[in-house]
């Protein structure tokens, strides 16, 4: 159901492209599904692409320091993902990959992979490809600055860090043992990975709507976006 803030002039035929970044535990998913799904938009995890690359990696035993064995890997590597009510799904060899990609370890894993340019390249027309038409939301940690520099409107989202650790420890699995301290320390780690690489460092676009998501809920967030978007909406629409 559309949102009441939107009435009917909402242009279907002059879509945006919408980026949200920032770092883990900041709220991206939660908030770019419902953002998706407000404006009857496509959703695009983009640490998920980053995450199936890590996960094949380490099935494969792949040395990924190696750029010979890494580019050699890539040119087999047959992602695909496919639509559902959630976004997409991601098949790896026609197998599906989505649940086994959300653990620590392949989260640290993605963090080190995404620095590779071999890898970066690999990925950069899959998500190229998949914005050209808009009427999409993609996260992730560069889509404002490297992939979508032309996006129509860009969010930075930012958190405390135990804010965002306290958030992802309650995405683990119930019995899972991995401790709220393991978390903030890999997130800490992946923080700093992934501002100091050289490579598409996680930064903020120069133009990026920057939110801190320390002491509002997902919907607040979603509310706060919508009074950027929907001016811009109406004005395509005159």
């Amino acid at each position: 159901m559309r949102p009441a803030s939107i009435d009917d002039s909402h242009p279907v035929t002059n879509p945006l492209l919408i980026t949200i970044d920032g770092p883990a535990g900041a709220g991206k998913t939660t908030v770019s599904r419902l953002l998706a799904e407000l404006l009857e938009y496509r959703y695009l995890d983009t640490g998920a692409l980053y995450r199936s690359v890590a996960y094949s990696v380490l099935i494969n035993n792949i040395d990924f320091e190696d750029d010979a064995d890494l580019t050699a890997h890539l040119k087999e590597f047959d992602l695909t993902p496919r639509a559902d009510k959630n976004g997409f799904r991601l098949f790896w060899n026609d197998r599906d990959i989505t649940d086994q990609i959300r653990t620590p370890e392949i989260s640290m894993m993605a963090s080190a992979v995404s620095a590779k340019p071999a890898v970066r390249n690999f990925l950069l027309d899959m998500q190229r490809e998949m914005g050209k038409d808009k009427a999409l939301v993609c996260e992730g940690r560069d889509m404002g600055t490297v992939i979508f520099p032309e996006a129509d409107i860009k969010f930075f989202l930012d958190a405390d860090p135990h804010v965002r650790a306290c958030r992802r420890y309650k995405e683990m699995p119930p019995k899972t043992t991995v401790t709220l301290e393991d978390i903030s320390r890999d997130m800490l780690q992946r923080d700093q990975n992934d501002s100091r690489r050289a490579l598409s460092p996680l930064k903020p676009a120069d133009d990026a709507i920057r939110i801190d998501c320390t002491h509002i809920d997902p919907q607040t967030v979603v509310r706060l976006m919508m009074a950027c978007i929907v001016p811009m909406l109406k004005a395509r629409n005159q």
